[in-house]
């Protein structure tokens, strides 16, 4: 289940947009200007199960994502979904690893408090006997040249 934001959660000036998500769900986001600067030295994971549904996360996730670990495990990954990425970055990405193939991404995560962080994600398919049973995802601090590409080509890709 994913939850609207609400704006008691959100510190400063925010906006609203309502997006539509993998699987058919919408949700209210409220966002902000502000940027979490990725720490040096920490990575992000987590595990989700075959349809994005979070099952695993490290303590890094939680303190990057403004979530508790109670919030974050058995909600779709793309609670943390930012208005700024295109549509076609997830569908890029789910088309990839539904095949049992690897994905590398620059995304841009949206935070509980509205705020956002940039990731250099990657994306593990978890394949049991054949079968694709989840993904792991394993995420690190992108170098500043990279997001600053990304901020150029994502507004095109919408």
């Amino acid at each position: 289940m994913i939850y609207d934001m609400k704006p008691e959660h959100i510190i400063g000036d925010y906006k609203e947009v309502t997006l539509d998500l993998y699987g058919g769900m919408r949700r209210i986001c409220l966002y902000t200007e502000t940027e979490t600067p990725y720490p040096d030295g920490k990575l992000i994971v987590s595990t989700t199960d075959i349809n994005g549904v979070i099952t695993q996360v490290n303590k890094s996730f939680v303190e990057m994502s403004g979530y508790t670990q109670e919030e974050l495990i058995n909600s779709p990954h793309s609670i943390l979904r930012h208005p700024d990425m295109p549509p076609a970055a997830f569908k890029d990405l789910w088309n990839t690893v539904s095949k049992g193939e690897k994905w590398q991404g620059y995304v841009k995560n949206l935070r509980k408090d509205g705020g956002y962080y940039w990731v250099k994600a990657t994306v593990i398919p978890n394949v049991r006997h054949g079968q694709v049973v989840g993904y792991t995802s394993v995420r690190r601090k992108p170098s500043r040249s990279k997001v600053e590409e990304s901020i150029k080509l994502y507004p095109t890709l919408f």
